[in-house]
């Protein structure tokens, strides 16, 4: 059981990994990008994701999930966290999103010690990294100093997503257009399945 446990998260992260970098710039993510400024960022990120983790075993899947939505709309922003009228999580595409609450207490341990440093786009693609290793997958690095976007637009989801009426025409185009096989359809169809 944990062997296929770990499978099933092993090919999501690489795939996290891909949606992490989508529409960055590489030029602008670094490995250890806060090293200087805030050192214990990635550690409070991971102790805050395995916690919630323990108590939640659904907590990998959504954080996976959270990710994919921020990253297909306007890139690794986290535009999918601004809340009000006419934005990205108050569209209904977005509705049963979970793992806010994981990024909240992460967000609020790391501006104890670093207030206004590190940015919620690193913290969304670092949750979502933890959260793949405390469900058994392998432990990689990821690059940061993703910036947070300031403009979420519920309009910009449904262009992006794939919604539930698509055919499997018309969801294999949407993940084309963004760089994606079947297999990684059919993947996240899986953690779609098994969280929602």
């Amino acid at each position: 059981m944990a062997s296929s446990y770990r499978v099933y998260y092993s090919f999501p992260f690489h795939l996290l990994l891909f949606l992490s970098s989508l529409l960055s710039s590489s030029a602008d993510l670094s490995f250890n990008f806060y090293a200087n400024s805030c050192p214990l960022a990635e550690f409070l990120v991971r102790n805050t994701v395995r916690s919630a983790t323990s108590s939640d075993p659904t907590i990998p899947g959504k954080l996976l999930r959270l990710l994919f939505h921020d990253c297909f709309v306007q890139g690794c922003d986290a535009s999918v966290l601004i809340q009000g009228n006419s934005t990205e999580r108050s569209d209904p595409g977005n509705a049963s999103l979970g793992g806010f609450s994981v990024i909240e207490r992460a967000k609020n341990a790391i501006e104890i010690l670093c207030p206004a440093t590190v940015s919620c786009a690193d913290i969304v693609a670092l949750a979502a990294r933890d959260a793949v290793e405390a469900a058994g997958g392998p432990v990689v690095e990821i690059p940061t100093g993703r910036r947070d976007g300031n403009i979420s637009m519920a309009a910009n989801v449904r262009p992006n997503i794939i919604d539930t009426d698509f055919s499997l025409g018309q969801m294999i185009d949407a993940f084309s257009s963004k760089g994606l096989s079947i297999q990684d359809l059919v993947v996240l169809s899986g953690i779609y399945i098994n969280v929602s």
